[in-house]
């Protein structure tokens, strides 16, 4: 009897094993986290976060040596500072599903972004996965502005208002174009990687800021020269590295689609920086180092929101072009209007992000991405009417919204430095410190 309840209890015992076994096989995902995505994904994460200490590097080579300090320091607080800010709300704001102006709320603090895949952004990676991705273009938009307020900001100002443009102008921006019920997505804009949202956002943001905060003292009598070159050319050389992610990485996949989006990226900064080079030789009979570093960064931000899109020989089309449209706006346009965009974050980003946003409109083909759309070139003249409004929508909304959040800050708080404080650096009257302890 002993013998026959024994055999019975294990009986029922493996049943039951069985029964949870199989419950458990029900529970799981129907989409598996592919781990080769994910690594990917979590590399153009760490990539795209090294472009920030880059821009550092990139923009602090172009200021006065009593600056320099200044612009690695702004630009490693808003790694901090927005990194906190979008896991709380940012996020959320930009990506929590919703039509309205923003995502809204639901996934502040990242309530509900947990490991698993969220199917409606990636499929194959965890939620938690595209949020960091995510995060790293939300802390370097803001750093470009930087470029065009460089040696006169007080930096107390500076963190203010740059966490409510990130609030007000990044994620709003970005949930448009980008996010689930988004409007200009649901419209059929195609940004890859942020030709609208990153580079014509921040672009725009930086001309108003140029114009409202004004020009730096006695620049008319003594335009400064760039401090130190290497650091410019370090700073460009990691920002192309540090772009593979941000481009190929969009792709959320080791994939073909990344692949392409690699290739062309490398294309099309390689033609910029060549064409930079041959106008400069045309017009002012030398080429520079200086001007080979600006097209290549010209180039990459061209190819950004169309990397993607489009294949090979487009790509160089779009990299001789954005140093021609870009060049003109540094050397020509900007002495003529009379701002001073120190580092020219207007004639770079704002300029070569609209080349690259229209150029989309033209050279994009569904046989380079299904999920994508066919430019004019390839018998859609709409996508063009689509990219057109896209950027007008862009340049309007930030530069708006721009200028009231700093009239909003400058009013409570003041946002330039006093006239002493410019003329003794702001590495001193900011920080207190200093980049160099052994001066020339």
């Amino acid at each position: 009897m002993k013998k026959v309840l024994s055999i019975v209890t294990m009986g029922l015992f493996f049943c039951w094993l069985g029964v949870m076994t199989v419950c458990a096989q029900d529970a799981l995902p129907t989409v598996k986290i592919d781990t080769g995505d994910t690594a990917w994904v979590l590399i153009s994460s760490a990539m795209v976060l090294l472009m920030t200490p880059a821009l550092a590097f990139f923009y602090g080579g172009m200021v006065r040596k009593k600056n320099m300090l200044s612009i690695l320091m702004q630009c490693f607080i808003i790694m901090a500072v927005l990194s906190l800010q979008w896991v709380l709300f940012g996020y959320s704001l930009s990506f929590a599903p919703g039509k309205g102006f923003w995502g809204g709320f639901s996934w502040a603090g990242l309530h509900g972004v947990g490991l698993e895949p969220y199917t409606d952004y990636a499929a194959t990676i965890p939620h938690q996965a595209f949020m960091i991705f995510q995060a790293m273009f939300a802390i370097i938009t803001p750093a470009l502005i930087i470029g065009a307020f460089a040696e006169r900001m007080k930096f107390s100002s500076f963190i203010v208002f740059t966490v409510l443009w990130a609030t007000f102008v990044y994620d709003p921006l970005c949930h448009w174009v980008w996010g689930m019920g988004g409007w200009l997505r649901s419209m059929g804009a195609l940004d890859f990687a942020g030709g609208t949202v990153v580079h014509i956002n921040a672009g725009i943001a930086a001309l108003v800021t140029a114009f409202v905060i004004g020009k730096r003292k006695n620049l008319e009598t003594n335009t400064p020269a760039p401090h130190n070159l290497p650091f410019i050319v370090l700073g460009a050389g990691l920002l192309w590295f540090g772009w593979f992610g941000f481009n190929a990485g969009s792709a959320l996949g080791a994939n073909g689609l990344a692949v392409n989006a690699f290739v062309v990226t490398n294309t099309a900064a390689a033609a910029a920086g060549l064409s930079w080079a041959l106008l400069e030789w045309l017009r002012n009979g030398k080429p520079t180092m200086f001007g080979v570093a600006s097209g290549a960064v010209a180039g990459l931000v061209a190819i950004t929101p169309a990397a993607g899109f489009v294949s090979v020989i487009p790509a160089i089309v779009i990299g001789l072009l954005v140093s021609v449209f870009c060049f003109t706006a540094v050397s020509i346009m900007k002495p003529k209007f009379g701002y001073d965009d120190s580092l020219d974050a207007f004639g770079v980003h704002c300029v070569g992000g609209i080349w690259g946003a229209l150029a989309t409109g033209l050279f994009a083909s569904k046989a380079v991405n299904p999920a994508g759309a066919n430019g004019l070139f390839f018998g859609n003249p709409q996508q063009f009417l689509i990219q057109l409004v896209a950027v007008l929508i862009s340049v309007l909304y930030a530069s708006v919204a721009t200028f009231i959040i700093y009239k909003i800050v400058d009013t409570v708080m003041g946002v330039r430095v006093s006239e002493k404080d410019e003329l003794i650096g702001l590495d001193l009257t900011q920080h207190r410190e200093r980049a160099y302890t052994v001066l020339e």
